[in-house]
């Protein structure tokens, strides 16, 4: 049945309606019925209880309302009592908001007047409809008052010293007289001295006086202020103390335990997908999320496995149990085959690459006063300076996923292909480490722009990357290893500004083969949220799930992402996984965070458990061995606040280098500029550049237009063709995608670049 509409709120009217009230991690959101009387905030479960059961109470006097997002807002009043509101609508919560406001001020308004009936003030209390305004011109009225009876005392004072020397001068005259006719007059004159230094003196006690009986008058008053000011500072330190003890107790259980969150929860603390709620990077309206994203009910747990696991383990899984012994020799085929050990750099001397850049300009610039007027269109699509940019383009950030390619080496050698699945989920994980502090955006690559990433005596591959395509932009990567591994992807990015918060939606798979194996794998990029685009400091979230297909064997591997929220009990960051074989059967359990480290424990047996939630579904609990690490972020380099919190890879990406090719990002004349900290001219070279492509492109389409056919449909599109890549449909994910079709390292090798074009 639907409720009737709660009327507009009146200053004095009693409001009553539904809202839905946090109670706890495990139920959620649950619908009260509120009433606002009096400066009061009531609950109850029904209506019915309103005569007799009353859940709760909350004094408006002393309360803080905040509002948090469309539909969501707090209740305080410093500690003691919070409530976690949330309304069907944002024109429901801004009723609710009104109505909470004009009941505050009334009873601060009643409690003021109380206050002043008790001081046994001479001045008259404000009256009912006195504004905060109009309290405060009373405040300095009075101030004002009191100066000017300093300045009455001031005065009093110099008249009285100047009135005492006269009168002490006449007194010494007087002694010195003799009688005679003169005497008289001198009398006089001491007479009326006396008597001026008698009124002034007077005055004096009389001003002294009235300052003193206004002081009383308001003293109370301050004191009472004062008091109030220091309770609350109280309160904010007790609830300070309660949030840091939280804060440990959360650490503490995290450590003890390693839970993974359940892709749903019950009814009541459901989110419509995996990056629904705080910290929402999907591309859905806020106004249609109802539930916060929160701390889902456990659906799977692990637990340390029977001691007889860790004795002997040959029949679990078809896998050798001992992972420890398989690890060892791992590491030591790889230091084995490694070009950086002692014995092949004999043959070629690894060159010494940069490890500092220019600092980073302090430059400021207001971010709104351009993004106001671009919400809801695509990023790539707004023209932006290059104080929000970092001196590296697309095509070099999308090469730092080979940050810690050591991983697919270890991959490469893995006997296991369940044991290389998690390699490669840590990998997968690794390539977003790097983007935790970088809030600033890469260049968007000119159309035809490349950039190589030769690292072959330092770890074994080379990769180059082209910009495909600019609306939508796109970009084709291929990465070869000579130590047995192939990495290629096309990403296309998909970007709205909601005016919060900015979603970068990667679209395209990312391939992995193996030469040895031949296992190929695919999965796809999580959603990256930059949150705080208005106000306050920016920061990043990844958030979504990831399906790591191993198409020749069946693994799979499922990675979670979970978006931050203000009320999950979980380690911020936090990413959880499951490998397991084509019939679903686990073999791995993974849990980390993206931008410290990951941890893979071998699953020993597996159960369910009880019933979870409303629904029925049950728990699968995990008997694992202990939980090892298998990937560790790299510390950054000293000094990395000032230089764009660039990791040792990035910051060698944008070196010189003078055998690459003319289309190359490190000869892009604006981005080596903005590196210098020359921004000024790189914002007019980045113009030049634009409008230099932009004319390139209609004069392809110019020229497309003259040699189609007049009836050709696609005759004035722009029918760019990659120069290093070629389109081709893949037969595993169905996709159009380009692949690298060859001719670059050879064209290298020759110092024949003559095919590139004029870009720059």
């Amino acid at each position: 049945m639907s409720e009737p509409k709660a009327p507009t709120p009146t200053p004095g009217d009693t409001y009553k309606g539904w809202l839905f009230k946090w109670t706890n991690y495990i139920k959620g959101y649950q619908r009260r019925w509120f009433v606002l009387s009096n400066g009061l905030l009531s609950y109850y479960r029904t209506q019915a209880e309103m005569g007799h059961t009353c859940r709760g109470t909350i004094n408006l006097a002393t309360a803080n309302i905040v509002v948090e997002d469309s539909c969501n807002f707090i209740i305080s009043n410093g500690g003691a009592q919070t409530y976690h509101l949330k309304a069907s609508s944002e024109v429901e919560r801004q009723r609710w908001i009104t109505a909470l406001e004009l009941a505050k001020a009334k009873a601060v308004r009643m409690q003021a007047e109380s206050d002043d009936s008790g001081d046994e003030c001479p001045m008259s209390p404000p009256p009912a409809g006195q504004s905060g305004a109009s309290r405060n011109s009373e405040v300095q009225s009075t101030l004002r008052t009191l100066g000017s009876k300093v300045e009455d005392l001031s005065t009093c004072n110099d008249l009285i010293a100047k009135h005492g020397s006269a009168l002490q001068r006449s007194l010494s005259e007087l002694e010195g007289v003799k009688l005679g006719g003169d005497t008289g007059d001198k009398i006089r004159q001491v007479t009326e001295r006396a008597t001026l230094f008698r009124i002034t003196s007077n005055a004096m006690i009389n001003t002294c006086r009235d300052f003193l009986a206004l002081a009383q008058a308001h003293s109370k008053r301050w004191q009472k202020a004062l008091q109030a000011e220091r309770e609350q500072r109280v309160r904010l330190e007790e609830t300070l103390e309660q949030l840091a003890k939280q804060h440990n107790h959360l650490e503490r259980a995290f450590r003890g335990a390693t839970v993974l969150p359940a892709s749903q929860s019950n009814p009541a603390t459901d989110s419509k997908g995996p990056s629904s709620g705080k910290g929402d990077a999907s591309d859905e309206d806020d106004e249609n999320e109802f539930f916060d994203a929160m701390e889902d009910v456990q659906e799977f747990i692990t637990v340390p496995a029977d001691p007889k696991y860790h004795r002997s383990g040959s029949n679990v899984s078809g896998i050798s149990s001992e992972i420890g012994m398989d690890d060892q020799s791992l590491d030591e085929q790889s230091l084995a085959s490694n070009p950086e050990s002692p014995q092949p750099q004999e043959l070629e001397p690894v060159k010494k690459r940069r490890t500092r850049i220019p600092d980073k300009p302090n430059y400021s610039l207001n971010l709104w006063s351009i993004m106001k007027n671009c919400i809801g269109k695509e990023l790539s699509k707004i023209p932006m300076p290059v104080n929000f940019n970092e001196p590296i383009s697309m095509l070099q950030r999308l090469s730092e996923d080979l940050e810690y390619s050591e991983l697919l080496d270890k991959a490469a050698k893995c006997q296991s292909s369940l044991e290389q699945l998690c390699y490669v989920a840590a990998f997968t994980v690794s390539s977003y480490s790097t983007t935790v502090h970088r809030t600033g955006k890469p260049f968007n690559p000119l159309l035809g722009e490349t950039f190589e990433l030769d690292r072959r005596y330092e770890s074994g591959y080379r990769s180059l990357c082209e910009q495909v395509s600019h609306h939508p932009p796109a970009a084709a990567h291929h990465a070869i290893s000579e130590r047995g591994w192939t990495l290629r992807q096309e990403i296309t990015l998909a970007s709205k500004f909601r005016g919060k918060y900015l979603s970068i939606m990667p679209l395209g798979s990312i391939h992995c083969i193996f030469e040895k194996s031949n296992n190929h794998y695919t999965w796809k990029k999580v959603t990256t949220t930059v949150h705080n685009i208005i106000v306050g400091k920016l920061w990043i979230d990844q958030s979504g799930e990831i399906d790591i297909i191993n198409h020749q064997t069946g693994d799979r591997c499922h990675l979670k992402f979970a978006p931050y929220s203000y009320f999950s009990r979980d380690v911020a960051r936090k990413v959880t996984g499951v490998v397991a074989d084509k019939e679903g059967k686990a073999h791995y359990v993974l849990s980390g965070t993206w931008d410290e480290k990951m941890e893979f424990s071998r699953v020993m047996q597996s159960s369910r458990g009880g019933e979870n939630g409303t629904e029925g579904r049950q728990k699968t609990v995990y008997q694992t061995l202990k939980a090892r690490e298998i990937w560790k972020k790299n510390p950054l380099p000293d000094g990395a606040e000032n230089m764009y919190y660039f990791s040792d890879l990035a910051l060698t990406l944008n070196e010189q280098e003078d055998s690459v090719a003319p289309t190359d990002s490190r000869r892009r004349p604006d981005q080596r500029l903005m590196e210098q900290g020359r921004w000024e001219e790189a914002n007019a070279e980045k113009q030049r550049l634009e409008e230099k492509q932009r004319s390139v492109r209609r004069e392809r389409e110019r020229e497309a237009a003259r040699t189609a056919n007049p009836t050709d449909e696609s005759a004035h599109q722009d029918n760019y063709r990659a120069l290093w890549f070629e389109r081709t449909d893949d037969p595993l994910t169905g996709e159009q995608t380009h692949v690298y079709k060859g001719g670059y390292w050879e064209a290298k090798d020759h110092g024949s670049w003559e095919i590139c074009p004029d870009i720059f």
